[in-house]
C-alpha cells in the first residue's frame, strides 16, 4: 500500500488521532442527549442541529407528567386484570380436569413472580408517587392470588377440612345432593 493511499481521507472518514477535547475547544451541553463541541471545523453539526434551540420548561414538566402516568399505568395493571381472571375463572368451571387446573395454576404462579419482581418493576416508576405505586401493584397482585386461591377451593384442591390431613377422621358426608334443579334428600 503506497502513502498516497492511505493518505487518501474520505469525506466520511474522522480523525481520532488529535484531540479534540482541549481547553481551546470547550464542551457546551444542551441538553442531556445533545452535546455539541465548539470551534472545532473537523466535525460539521449534524443535519437540522440547532445549537440555539433548547428544550422548553413546558416540555420537560410534560415529559414528567408522561412518565408518572406510564408508571401509574405499570402499577394499576394487576387490578385492570381481574375482571378478566374472573371471567376465565367462570368459563372454566369446578371440574377437576387438566385445562381448569391449569388456568388456575397459571393464574397462582403469574402474580406470585409478578410480586418476587417489584423491585425491578418499580425501578420504572421511581419518584415521589414510587412508594403509593408499589402498594398499588402488590395489593393487585394479592387480589390475583386471593382470586386463584378461592378458585381451588372452590375445586375442592385445597385441605381445608380435618381429613384431608388425618387418616383417622372420616370425611364430611354431603347433606344434599343437586342434580338438574331438583333437591335429592
Amino acid at each position: 500500500m503506497t502513502t498516497k493511499s492511505s493518505a487518501k481521507k474520505f469525506k466520511w472518514s474522522l480523525d481520532f488521532t488529535t484531540r479534540y477535547l482541549s481547553t481551546a475547544s470547550p464542551l457546551i451541553v444542551i441538553s442531556p442527549c445533545l452535546i455539541a463541541f465548539s470551534k472545532n471545523p473537523d466535525i460539521p453539526a449534524p443535519p437540522g442541529f440547532n445549537p440555539s434551540v433548547s428544550q422548553s420548561h413546558t416540555e420537560i414538566v410534560k415529559d414528567h407528567h408522561l412518565m408518572i402516568k406510564k408508571s401509574w399505568d405499570i402499577a394499576l395493571g394487576p387490578i385492570k386484570q381481574l375482571p378478566m381472571n374472573l371471567f376465565i375463572m367462570y368459563m372454566a368451571g369446578n371440574s377437576i380436569s387438566i385445562f381448569p387446573i391449569m388456568m388456575v395454576g397459571m393464574m397462582l404462579i403469574r402474580p406470585i413472580k409478578a410480586m418476587f419482581s417489584t423491585q425491578t418493576t418499580a425501578k420504572l416508576g421511581e419518584g415521589s408517587h414510587g412508594s403509593g405505586q408499589k402498594i398499588t401493584y402488590i395489593l393487585g397482585n394479592l387480589a390475583n392470588v386471593a382470586l386463584a386461591l378461592y378458585k381451588c377451593q372452590s375445586m375442592g384442591l385445597l385441605p381445608t377440612h380435618a381429613s384431608d390431613w388425618l387418616a383417622f377422621v372420616e370425611p364430611q358426608t354431603r347433606l344434599e345432593y343437586y342434580g338438574g334443579g331438583i333437591s335429592l334428600v
